[in-house]
């Protein structure tokens, strides 16, 4: 199976050769190919490599480098169009402000419309040659993604049988996961050529012992109740979910329809924010930590010294937490407690609480003791805005209890979000209960935005010290 990282780098370099290539034809038009009048010669590397970074700055905000994964590339090419449209229209309205080296007889908008038509060629054949040779890769078994088929015995059979004509949608089908009862000593049983691998309760064990990349849902229309059940416990794993067209009904408004050689699928929520919004946080989220880090690095050392001066023990905290996908990592914090807080094990702490010391108060109050975490912001655990990350033990414990709270793990967890701005600290786990509802609403409704709109809410609580 091969990696989407892989795949993304492959793409990479087909867009670096393919743009570079148009660059080159145009610079071969314009400058060498005698029809135009050229009084200074330009650079050509230097302008060719700004050009290219460019273009793959502009193709990653607008989603040309999400997964591809048995899309249509008629869809490819036409957004493709539409990128290459805008993108010439900003880079030549810059570069032929100051032209001095095309004469006034020259129409500027003529070269726009030669170098565009050049780079869509060189692109578009580019990345119609990859698709090209992926599918044959597909249809060969070379990149096929591991996939399970989820539902009854019969709608799971069937949808097997049309998923196995078709080895160009990149399905490799590992099995079938049960919604009835299973026999567990007949689990490895087939069924006309599909092996029957667990039950539902299995389902989340499946997807990550076999690296498990789609999943498929093979449902009755009336199973409204068990397609919540099962998207809950696909939400804690980096898995694509489509179902047959019978089933838009219950997701209606979630969904996108993702037909291929005449065969339907709908995927689930394919996508939680536009891309261009998505590398734009990124973006923010990079620029304000590092900020943030270096512009308050003295008041960072002087807490650092205070805490170190009340009591003995580390100056940072570090913690595991669950992340985006189920990712585990060490989130860090200011030490705002007793160096040996939880000698008797994970405990929610309270406003009262004992083992806070004075500084720790004082950093809680102000919501300091979080500043650390700009570091997690840096490496990518985390974003500046998103649902808090929870241990995991609570994270395990709080999904049995809570079927949909698996959701809130197909997004980067943040320092501050929806639920910290309408609710309280977390004291007890009916706390983190309540507050799900608000982390659902912020995964649904994802924008820039409203991520500026907590922000403001945050820098707010801080000045009139609502923190802890």
């Amino acid at each position: 199976m091969i990696s989407t990282r892989h795949e993304k780098f492959v793409l990479l370099i087909v867009d670096i050769i393919t743009i570079s290539l148009g660059w080159t034809l145009y610079y071969l038009f314009r400058v060498r190919s005698g029809w135009l009048i050229v009084s200074d010669v330009p650079d050509y590397f230097l302008p060719m490599i700004v050009v290219t970074l460019f273009w793959l700055l502009l193709f990653f905000m607008v989603g040309l480098y999400r997964p591809w994964y048995a899309k249509s590339r008629f869809d490819e090419v036409a957004l493709l169009f539409k990128t290459l449209v805008l993108g010439s229209v900003i880079l030549f309205f810059v570069i032929f402000m100051d032209d001095a080296g095309t004469p006034p007889g020259t129409n500027s908008r003529l070269l726009i419309g030669v170098y565009w038509g050049l780079l869509f060629i060189c692109v578009v054949a580019g990345r119609l040659l990859l698709r090209s040779v992926q599918r044959r890769m597909l249809i060969a078994g070379i990149g096929s993604h591991n996939t399970l088929i989820v539902g009854s015995q019969v709608r799971s059979r069937e949808l097997y049988d049309e998923v196995s004509k078709y080895p160009a949608l990149g399905y490799r089908v590992l099995g079938g996961v049960r919604i009835d009862k299973v026999d567990k000593k007949r689990v490895a049983t087939r069924e006309r050529g599909l092996k029957t691998l667990g039950s539902l309760e299995d389902l989340s064990a499946l997807i990550r012992q076999n690296e498990v990349r789609e999943v498929l849902i093979a449902l009755d229309s009336k199973d409204h109740a068990r397609l919540l059940d099962i998207i809950a416990r696909c939400s804690g794993h980096p898995v694509g979910l489509k179902i047959v067209p019978d089933l838009y009904d219950i997701i209606s408004g979630q969904a996108r329809t993702n037909q291929i050689y005449g065969f339907p699928l709908i995927e689930i929520s394919p996508v939680l924010m536009p891309a261009w919004e998505e590398a734009t946080k990124r973006l923010i989220d990079v620029t304000v930590a590092a900020v943030a880090l270096l512009a308050g690095l003295p008041i960072w050392l002087l807490v650092a010294v205070a805490i170190k001066i009340e009591t003995p023990g580390p100056v940072l905290y570090k913690q595991e937490r669950v992340g985006k996908d189920g990712e585990h990592f060490n989130i860090i914090k200011f030490r705002s407690m007793v160096a040996d807080a939880e000698r008797a094990g994970p405990q929610w702490a309270h406003k009262r609480d004992p083992r806070i010391t004075r500084i720790g108060w004082l950093l809680r109050k102000l919501h300091l003791d979080e500043i650390p975490q700009l570091w997690n912001v840096l490496a990518g655990h985390m974003s500046l805005v998103g649902p808090r990350p929870e241990r995991p033990m609570f994270v395990d414990e709080l999904s049995r209890e809570i079927p949909l709270y698996p959701r809130r793990l197909k997004v980067r967890p943040g320092i501050t979000g929806w639920a910290q701005v309408k609710h309280k600290y977390d004291e007890s786990i009916d706390d983190v209960r309540k507050k799900v509802k608000y982390d659902l609403f912020y995964i649904e409704n994802m924008s820039l935005r409203m991520d500026m709109k907590i922000l403001f809410n945050t820098v707010s609580h801080i000045f009139l010290g609502k923190g802890r």
